[in-house]
C-alpha cells in the first residue's frame, strides 16, 4: 500500500486506531451477546424482547464494520478473532442462560461500557483533528445512549 496522506499525523492516526479497537471489541462483543441472547430468550415477554434484539444486533452488525473499515482506513490492522476481541473488550462474557430481565440488565450494562468506551476514543479523535473518526464515535455513542435508555425503561 502507498503511503498514507490525509492530514492525520501518524502517531496520532495509530492512537486513534488503538482507541477505535477497543470500540470494535465491546461492538462485536456486545454484538455476540445480543444475539445469543435472541436466540435463548424465553418468558412472557419473549417476542418482544425477540424482536427488540434482533434489530439491535442487526444495527451492531453494520457498526463492526464500518469501524473496522475507520481502522482501515487510518492505515491499522483491525483486530478479528475472539481472543484479540477478549483482551481488548470491557464487556465480560456471560456463562450460560441468564433469564429474561436478567438479559436486559446484561445488555443495559453492555451498551453503558460502550458509551464509557466511546468517550475515550472521542477525546484521543478529537486531539488528532480526526473529524471523521470524531463523527463514527460520536454516531456510535448516541445510538448506545439512546439503546441503554430504551434497556433501562423496560426494567
Amino acid at each position: 500500500m502507498s503511503k498514507i496522506d490525509i492530514g492525520i499525523k501518524e502517531k496520532d492516526r495509530k492512537a486513534i486506531a488503538e482507541e477505535l479497537k477497543r470500540l470494535l471489541a465491546d461492538s462485536y462483543t456486545l454484538y455476540l451477546q445480543t444475539h445469543n441472547f435472541h436466540w435463548n430468550v424465553t418468558g412472557p415477554q419473549f417476542r418482544d424482547l425477540h424482536l427488540m434484539f434482533e434489530e439491535h444486533y442487526t444495527e451492531l452488525a453494520v457498526a463492526v464494520d464500518d469501524i473496522a473499515e475507520r481502522i482501515r482506513t487510518l492505515g491499522v490492522a483491525a483486530p478479528g478473532t475472539y481472543k484479540m476481541f477478549a483482551q481488548l473488550s470491557s464487556i465480560n462474557e456471560v456463562e450460560g442462560v441468564p433469564s429474561a430481565k436478567e438479559m436486559v440488565q446484561i445488555l443495559n450494562l453492555g451498551h453503558e461500557l460502550v458509551v464509557k468506551t466511546c468517550r475515550e476514543a472521542l477525546k484521543v479523535a478529537q486531539a488528532g483533528d480526526d473529524e471523521s473518526s470524531v463523527a463514527l464515535i460520536s454516531d456510535r455513542m448516541r445510538i448506545h445512549e439512546k439503546t441503554a435508555w430504551m434497556l433501562r425503561a423496560i426494567q
